[in-house]
């Protein structure tokens, strides 16, 4: 009798670890139902949210929109700081392994990529030196699934959502107001993304649960966010669709989002960095990726054309 009842209060002290582990996850349709009635106001049939938000793997996760806010709090709160020295190169996408096997890829799609040259104007190396910083050459498109990180990010609406998981505590009264706004901010950004990848799954004949992305909800070789899939897609191979998984579309849409963002014949050095940072806000991104173009140009005369 004795045993019985320490193993039953083993086994209630393990679901109550379980539980604290799991913090505020929850899942189950009802968890979902206020994202799932804001998409249906906006046009989508219920029938296939329900199946979408019932899945197992919809678990929601309040963890992942404190991820994203914590680094812009932690910004909001850092004391002003002199002017910052030039933004370093990511030495990383340098490593003469990774440039030889850009410029093998690079000779490899070389008639798909004269063929994007010529009709959007962007450099083979530009295009191959992005795809190596996203993807690394289209290898690594994420382990999340998009949807289920859009969703999360979109069902957190406020700083009471997140708050627990922050990595401040010390907020007062005027910056809790700020965080509070910022978030919700983030929330519509996601809802409007989530929507796009629903959009995009549906026209790509997909479940979007099978559309495996960044841990923010960008997709593809090119990293495109949904949004953009819908702005800038590009049916590469002339098969109807456009896949960014498969790599002749995902070129294609990366040489038309640098035209259509400003790139053209002759740009000099602030020129190009202005376009690449449209397509990440960061200036080390764009000093890299400039950097590992220049790099596969200099291989390229090295070996000469045909090398």
């Amino acid at each position: 009798m004795g045993r019985g009842l320490a193993a039953l209060a083993l086994f209630f002290c393990l679901l109550l670890t379980e539980a604290w582990a799991s913090g505020d996850q929850r899942s189950g349709y009802e968890v979902w139902a206020p994202l799932a009635e804001r998409l249906v106001a906006d046009g989508f049939e219920p029938g296939g949210l329900k199946r979408l938000f019932s899945d197992p793997v919809m678990v929601y996760d309040p963890q992942v929109m404190a991820r994203k806010m914590n680094p812009i709090l932690e910004a909001k709160l850092a004391p002003p700081e002199a002017p910052a020295a030039e933004p370093e190169v990511d030495a990383r996408y340098l490593n003469p392994i990774l440039l030889a096997g850009a410029y093998g890829y690079l000779r490899e799609n070389k008639d798909l990529l004269r063929g994007l040259r010529e009709k959007y104007g962007v450099p083979e190396e530009i295009l191959v030196a992005l795809l190596l910083v996203e993807t690394k050459l289209g290898l690594n498109t994420g382990t999340a699934k998009a949807a289920w990180a859009l969703a999360n990010m979109a069902l957190a609406r406020g700083l009471p959502d997140i708050e627990p998981y922050l990595s401040r505590s010390d907020l007062d009264p005027e910056i809790r107001a700020w965080l509070d706004e910022r978030t919700r901010q983030k929330s519509d950004w996601a809802y409007e993304e989530l929507e796009a990848l629903l959009r995009y799954a549906e026209a790509l004949g997909r479940d979007p649960l099978d559309i495996p992305g960044s841990v923010y909800g960008a997709i593809g070789q090119c990293q495109f966010m949904p949004t953009n899939a819908l702005a800038y897609g590009e049916d590469g191979d002339g098969d109807g669709r456009v896949d960014l998984f498969d790599k002749a579309d995902a070129l294609a849409s990366m040489a038309r989002f640098l035209k259509e963002h400003g790139w053209k014949d002759g740009l000099d050095e602030k020129g190009r960095s202005r376009v690449i940072y449209r397509y990440n806000h960061s200036a080390s991104y764009t000093r890299t990726v400039l950097a590992v173009a220049d790099s596969l140009t200099r291989i390229g005369r090295t070996f000469g054309a045909g090398g």
